[in-house]
């Protein structure tokens, strides 16, 4: 299957979302695939966490890092990452001028988001926001580790609930003005089940289209993910953890682990899932990409 008609039935599936009914708890970290609830008014959250991201090209893990969310005012998140992580080029002469030279770690690029609630769920309508995130150099671009302009990604997502089940999709598109790299698509489909009071599991479906010939990923691909999470006895707090690999297009691995942990100005903060679902002893971690 060509990538192209791949990413084309993920849009068809995030529209589709617009019909399905469900109770949320919300996609994000440890997934690419994100979601249109914002934290609710008054509460934080934090995450401690490191991925890994690689291709043929490159590999480039990020670790440690730290997110951190705050629901500023209604309906509206603000959002920041810090991350320190590595630059590993291949060296691989079939990629060459594409992921060559030395290795390097250190501060990457910062993220600033702000996430906007501006649909609400009802029974018969879905959430949906956007996540507009600026990407900031604060990287060495010369090693590697940033991309040295500011850029932009710009998303909508969807999310729609049932029971204990949970969808959410979206796409949006990165724009990127730096040489070697250029503007892409991106989006994904997530399927999670609640299996018991302190485990949760998703899949997702997630594609983007190639960035560039200094980015990792300089082709298309669509990957599969698998993961969850555990929550401790500890209110609030959560292990995330997920794995993915392409099922199309150029070869990619994907690996996220983290701890996360939610507040709130109220004595329950801790027990509210940011999109206003309750269930006692669970927080939903909001997320990112």
């Amino acid at each position: 299957m060509k990538i192209q008609g791949l990413f084309a039935r993920l849009l068809v599936l995030s529209v589709l979302l617009a019909g399905a009914h469900s109770l949320w708890s919300q996609a994000g970290p440890p997934f690419q695939t994100d979601d249109p609830t914002p934290v609710d008014l008054g509460h934080y959250e934090a995450y401690i966490f490191g991925t890994i991201d690689g291709t043929p090209v490159e590999i480039d893990p990020v670790g440690p890092a730290l997110e951190f969310n705050w629901g500023a005012i209604p309906n509206i998140q603000l959002h920041a990452i810090l991350p320190f992580g590595a630059a590993i080029p291949l060296n691989s002469p079939v990629y060459a001028p594409s992921g060559t030279g030395p290795s390097a770690y250190g501060l990457t690029d910062m993220e600033l988001g702000v996430k906007y609630g501006f649909i609400k769920q009802t029974k018969h309508r879905p959430q949906i926001g956007s996540f507009t995130m600026f990407e900031i150099p604060t990287g060495n671009y010369d090693k590697g580790l940033g991309v040295g302009r500011v850029w932009y990604k710009l998303p909508i997502w969807i999310e729609k609930e049932f029971g204990p089940w949970s969808l959410v999709g979206g796409a949006g598109y990165a724009v990127v003005p730096q040489k070697q790299y250029r503007n892409y698509l991106y989006g994904g489909y997530l399927v999670k089940r609640e299996i018991n009071k302190r485990l949760e599991l998703s899949v997702e479906l997630f594609s983007h289209a190639g960035e560039g010939a200094a980015a990792v990923q300089t082709q298309a691909s669509a990957m599969i993910d698998a993961g969850g999470y555990y929550h401790f006895k500890s209110p609030g707090l959560q292990l995330l953890f997920a794995y993915g690999h392409s099922v199309a297009g150029q070869t990619e691995n994907y690996g996220y682990l983290g701890l996360y942990k939610t507040w709130g100005k109220d004595r329950d903060a801790d027990k509210d899932a940011p999109g206003g679902a309750v269930m006692p002893g669970f927080a939903r971690p909001s997320g990112r990409k």
